[in-house]
């Protein structure tokens, strides 16, 4: 049901876990991919194992704060390939913590532009493009963060709240005219960012961290990139096509308790 046979995606952050692993997942569905990523090696390095699955791969690199970025990107997706499908607007980046009465103002400037207006950016030119073809579906990504205050990451907290409110207000407008927008919010995965803030914060024992973050969970673990990657496959597809401005929590029940 979740077929994506003859359909042209992009995927911002293509060169990470969770844009690799919704590309993968696509790919196995049949999309014709574009991917994008500010590492032009980590690109390089994740478009073999698509290749392999018997789709068209094509890169861009692109930085999605820049807006002459974003939008040459979305021109390269359709001169290879004629038209955009479904777009997975997902480059982000978690940034430092700190108190919000002490947080860097530089530092909190950089993740509300790779977050936000990111996500702003990338549906700005690319939703044109649904609009004139007349369908269309776009899922952004939000985080747990969407709906929770997490202490000491005030920018991530405040960007990810930014792209639900995004989410809806586009899926209000588009709706009616053929393209969905969805968003989905990750709960705690096993990520190499993940890893590197568990670094921070365990005193170099991830698999600590790893226990403790899993709690966090109904589920009582922390989830995949795949368990990402599936549920925005099946959001892009014709298989969800009454489901529009709506945001998916992927966080193995987090949302659903106070538990913790």
């Amino acid at each position: 049901m979740n077929s994506m046979q003859g359909k042209v995606a992009i995927v911002t952050g293509g060169a990470g876990s969770i844009g690799h692993a919704a590309a993968m997942a696509l790919a196995r569905a049949g999309a014709d991919l574009m991917l994008v990523d500010i590492n032009a090696q980590g690109l390089a390095a994740r478009r073999g194992a698509i290749e392999a699955l018997g789709v068209r791969v094509e890169t861009h690199v692109a930085d999605v704060r820049i807006a002459a970025d974003v939008a040459a990107y979305t021109a390269s997706a359709v001169q290879k390939f004629g038209r955009i499908d479904a777009f997975f607007n997902n480059a982000g980046t978690e940034g430092k913590l700190g108190p919000t009465h002490e947080y860097d103002e530089a530092e909190f400037d950089k993740i509300i532009a790779v977050n936000l207006k990111g996500i702003f950016l990338g549906m700005r030119h690319v939703l044109p493009v649904m609009l004139r073809q007349g369908h269309g579906a776009v899922v952004n990504t939000g985080s747990i963060a969407s709906e929770r205050g997490l202490a000491g990451a005030c920018a991530y907290n405040a960007s990810k709240h930014g792209v639900i409110g995004l989410t809806r207000t586009a899926a209000s407008e588009v709706g009616s005219l053929g393209v969905r927008v969805n968003a989905v919010m990750p709960g705690v995965i096993d990520t190499p960012l993940l890893e590197a803030m568990l670094k921070m914060l365990f005193d170099g024992d991830v698999a600590a961290g790893k226990r403790v973050l899993g709690k966090i969970s109904t589920q009582n673990r922390i989830g995949q990139p795949t368990e990402v990657g599936e549920v925005v496959t099946f959001l892009l597809s014709d298989a969800a096509s009454f489901v529009n401005g709506a945001a998916w929590a992927v966080d193995g029940g987090a949302l659903s308790t106070i538990r913790h």
